[in-house]
């Protein structure tokens, strides 16, 4: 698929295609890492961020220097996919090298949800952490608290990230569309005060007020609920983040930074209000820019940037809720011309911004059509660090290592991926994209103007094509399921399901398999 375009309007031509193979004279990709000094690593997972998102994605209405700056210095991938298109199965995903079919992960967590990775499981903190190095997560965790169900917010949050591996962890704990509205530092609520506690089923006083979506509701604690502001959430976790780098003297560290921007509701902060020509979401992304280029410039000022592998991504695709509805009638491509949205089986659901920049490492400007995974990056930072996994140990994390410097051929040949519905769970297999049924396995809203408008619904507004949807609604004479054939038709204009009954059988039985088996992934 040489010279096609991914992205809308691209100032740069993002292509999928073979697999490029870049070769070093002399020595091995893996020989050159082992032989320098281990790097530091930092990895931004932002929320919701959609494939035509960035500038360097092809956006036109949205400006993001400092995020464009990492691509012309590192690698950018055209064929990088979250390994669920729902924001806390793809956490797990990321954080423990397992995809979100093992822990029947199909949906997000909220505030009463208890910690669901087990703690004796090797997650990429616990792995940095054993290699060496000093850790952190900043950010959104959602991935929940503690043992006991509804969680106790007034109690210590034990176990969470700590017990997890990382040495240190500050940020908000479920989503800030979501209560309790807090940080939590560590094991604490910050602010908390005990004679003040949080009360389940009662409004919580925010700052600003706003109307809540959640249906289950925490109140109470004043102390705590004022900490948190939503139009400064993005700068108090970038200031975390700032000041825990600059701490670290002494020991490689690894930073998982995982912003709530984009994810609604989209408060930037005011100097970022009406800087964009995308609404208010293209303001927020604005602010994402900027927390970036605040790390880029941290690492630059502290000298250690040569020695640092930063890698940019997403949890998943972009979501047409209200600002993504009010930013595509502005022109903004939240996937760019992909099918699909958040929590979709469809490739705007899934397939991400991936960019990773490591100086003398990864060549600079350089763009790979590999295809790679949120879910791959704990076995290629095993791989950097030379730790070695056990059998039970990150079973569909590919090390990606080579995909990354662009010293070798692509390392991944397919990937389950896991939307909102489980029916709908998919296989890439080069390609050919499955899915087992109808439709697009994520949002129901219906009309123009709801919050989750997904799925044949968003055609309304969109006015994308597709051969199984007309006004809205799937065709009676649709096929069951459908199969897409990438490589000639990358944006799923045509289910190709009918044509090729030899192809939908062998992906249909592969998918089984992988489902089935232990693993996925080959033992290291």
């Amino acid at each position: 698929m040489e010279g096609i375009n991914i992205a809308n309007c691209c100032k740069t031509i993002i292509t999928i295609g073979a697999p490029i193979a870049l070769t070093v004279s002399g020595t091995s990709c893996t020989q050159e890492i082992k032989s320098s000094l281990k790097p530091n690593i930092v990895l931004i997972n932002a929320d919701d961020l959609g494939y035509g998102d960035l500038s360097c994605y092809g956006a036109t209405k949205v400006h993001t220097q400092n995020i464009d700056r990492l691509a012309e210095q590192g690698r950018m991938f055209t064929d990088a996919h979250s390994a669920s298109a729902v924001c806390t199965p793809s956490r797990y995903s990321l954080l423990t090298g397992e995809y979100p079919f093992r822990k029947e992960l199909s949906k997000p967590i909220f505030l009463k949800d208890t910690l669901i990775i087990d703690t004796q499981k090797l997650t990429i903190g616990r792995l940095m952490k054993e290699a060496g190095y000093s850790t952190a997560c900043i950010g959104k965790w959602h991935l929940g608290f503690g043992k006991e169900y509804p969680v106790n917010w007034n109690k210590e949050l034990k176990p969470g990230p700590l017990e997890l591996g990382f040495d240190y962890y500050f940020g908000v704990p479920v989503v800030n569309s979501h209560p309790p509205f807090v940080f939590v530092e560590n094991h604490h609520v910050v602010g908390y005060d005990p004679d003040d506690p949080f009360v389940y089923e009662e409004k919580a006083e925010t700052k600003p007020f706003r109307e809540k979506m959640e249906l289950d509701q925490i109140g109470g604690a004043k102390a705590a609920h004022a900490v948190y502001v939503d139009e400064q959430v993005g700068t108090t976790l970038k200031n975390k983040a700032v000041e825990w780098i600059k701490s670290q003297k002494n020991k490689p560290f690894f930073l998982y930074l995982a912003t709530t921007n984009i994810h609604h509701p989209f408060t930037p902060a005011s100097q970022f209000k009406g800087t964009s020509e995308a609404g208010i979401y293209g303001d927020f992304i604005h602010e994402l820019d900027w927390i970036v280029g605040e790390v880029l410039s941290t690492l630059d000022d502290m000298d250690v940037a040569k020695n640092t592998l930063v890698i940019f991504t997403s949890d998943n695709g972009g979501m047409l809720n209200m600002g993504g509805q009010e930013a595509w009638m502005a022109g903004h491509r939240l996937n760019g011309n992909l099918l699909g949205f958040k929590f979709d089986a469809w490739e705007g659901g899934h397939r991400i911004p991936f960019i990773a920049r490591w100086p003398g490492k990864i060549p600079a400007g350089s763009t790979s059509n590999h295809l790679i995974s949120n879910v791959d990056i704990l076995a290629t930072c095993a791989e950097i660090v030379n730790y070695r996994l056990k059998a039970e140990d990150a079973k569909d994390s590919y090390n990606v290592l080579q995909s990354l410097t662009g010293y070798g051929p692509q390392e991944r040949d397919h990937l389950v991926i896991s939307p909102s519905t489980p029916s709908h769970i998919a296989l890439r297999q080069g390609r050919w994209l499955y899915i087992g049924k109808q439709g697009s396995g994520g949002f129901p809203g219906k009309k123009i103007g709801d919050h989750n408008l997904g799925g044949p619904s968003a055609f309304l507004l969109t006015k994308q094509v597709n051969s199984d949807i007309s006004n809205g609604e799937i065709k009676e004479d649709a096929p069951p399921a459908q199969l897409y054939n990438l490589m000639a038709d990358p944006f799923q204009t045509k289910n190709v399901y009918n044509e090729y009954p030899k192809v939908v059988e062998e992906m249909k039985t592969k998918l089984t398999e992988y489902l089935k088996g232990e693993r996925t992934a080959p033992i290291r």
